[in-house]
């Protein structure tokens, strides 16, 4: 009986930690934790973070890949200079390009390739990898809203 009393009380507690944990999802890079859109699809992948005029402060995108592999990101239509950090499956950093500018035009936009294969992009805003001083090997923390790579 006493046990049938409590249970509201956990059912409410579970409740609000779902709720709470379900309104953000984030990572953490060298001790700092950015809330992240997640892009797991192709068409989320192909969108990425175009044609949006600014990206908040502690804000990103992570992009989600089937597999790891060699990867490449352009800026067609992205109007925001950004970070772009490569993880391979071990979730450690294998590349990055800092500071990359927009290309609004969406003609000649140059690709920006990882350096070695990668599953996971997170973009950033442009500086953020500096101002952290990140070196390859650094790695990141998925937050527990994150899908597990396929």
């Amino acid at each position: 009986m006493r046990l049938l009393r409590c249970l509201p009380l956990v059912c409410l507690l579970l409740l609000a930690t779902a709720c709470a944990s379900a309104g953000e999802t984030w990572v953490e890079l060298a001790g700092e934790r950015y809330t992240v859109e997640i892009a797991d699809t192709d068409e989320e992948r192909a969108r990425g973070l175009m044609f949006r005029d600014a990206l908040a402060a502690g804000a990103g995108m992570l992009f989600i890949h089937d597999r790891e592999a060699p990867q490449a990101y352009w800026m067609k239509n992205t109007r925001i200079p950004l970070d772009i950090l490569y993880f391979d499956n071990g979730l450690r950093l294998v590349s990055q390009q800092r500071d990359v500018p927009p290309c609004v035009s969406g003609v000649g936009c140059p690709p920006y390739p990882s350096r070695a294969p990668a599953r996971y992009v997170l973009e950033l805003n442009a500086g953020e990898a500096a101002r952290l001083e990140l070196r390859e090997g650094v790695e990141l923390r998925l937050g527990p809203g994150i899908p597990a790579a396929r």
